[in-house]
């Protein structure tokens, strides 16, 4: 295995102080060292990587176009150290930090209402939730549960379905006229606002009524459903998102179904967790507590 090429850190701080300041004077006086000894720590940096990092002009320093490149980078890599080191400080010996990982739609909507009182009941259980449009943090090992919507089929994973949807045409009030829509059909006329994570979704809308629409795939696309619902209350065209994200604005009278059709869409929503893990505290805790969170379930029968 090749060696790594890896500078001190207090080379980096020298290097980031001293270009922010251009005087390896006032960033001696920032890190509490001397002058020779910020100059020497950003030679030593130079040499390793085999370039002038600064322009030594009548006593000025100036980046050179190596240097500001570096610089850009050795920002990003001190911003990660700080927030880690913060990170950490916010932990007591105790605890247990549980990573989630969740679409940021189903996340702001349904996730963070439905974990109010799991710290009170599990104060050592630190979760740290992100943002995640994909479902892959699980198979690479950065979050230790996933919440996700598809088809709840991850190989090495544990899958439990939490609940379908079902996805309603909404608009803002003033958009329809007077007396409401008198077909389905004549949504084909408005702005339909699309979703990038469901592209067919309002060709498929209109099929499953024996209807075509030549603009089905036509209009403004958004990357989330919060994005298309906020499109539609500012009256920008009617978005066919799930209806459990629309609730709260229908509830408030900001959005109205434009027509009452509700499509079932082609998945459900999934919590995951890898399957070696599900005896582990603090994962077994929290797929407990979501469970209780959720309607009980009606059997079905033959």
């Amino acid at each position: 295995m090749s060696k790594r090429l890896v500078p001190s850190m207090a080379a980096l701080q020298c290097f980031e102080a001293a270009a922010r300041h251009l005087s390896f004077t006032r960033a001696a006086e920032e890190l509490h060292l001397t002058q020779s000894a910020v100059s020497k720590q950003v030679a030593q940096l130079e040499d390793m990587l085999r370039h002038h990092l600064f322009l030594r002009i009548r006593r000025r320093l100036q980046l050179t176009p190596a240097g500001a490149l570096y610089l850009a980078e050795v920002n990003k890599i001190l911003t990660q150290v700080d927030m880690s080191s913060r990170y950490i400080l916010t932990y007591g010996e105790e605890t247990q930090v549980l990573t989630v990982a969740t679409q940021p739609s189903f996340g702001v909507s349904w996730l963070i209402h439905h974990l109010k009182g799991f710290g009170k009941r599990h104060p050592n259980i630190q979760l740290d939730i992100r943002n995640e449009l994909e479902p892959y943090a699980l198979l690479q090992a950065k979050a230790d549960v996933v919440f996700f919507f598809g088809q709840g089929t991850w190989p090495g994973a544990t899958c439990i379905e939490l609940f379908g949807e079902e996805l309603v045409p909404v608009c803002a009030p003033d958009l329809l006229p007077a007396g409401g829509l008198q077909s389905a059909g004549q949504l084909g006329d408005q702005v339909l606002v699309q979703s990038t994570s469901r592209p067919e979704a309002w060709h498929e809308w209109f099929l499953e009524q024996q209807l075509q629409s030549p603009n089905s795939y036509q209009g403004p696309r958004f990357d989330s459903f919060f994005m298309c619902l906020s499109a539609a209350a500012s009256g920008c065209g009617v978005a066919l998102v799930p209806r459990y994200l629309a609730e709260p604005e229908l509830a408030r009278g900001s959005l109205v179904v434009a027509w009452p059709h509700a499509m079932a869409s082609k998945g459900s929503h999934y919590m995951a967790h890898a399957e070696h893990a599900a005896e582990v505290p603090k994962i077994r805790h929290l797929v407990s507590w979501i469970r209780e969170q959720l309607p009980p379930v009606q059997e079905k029968t033959e």
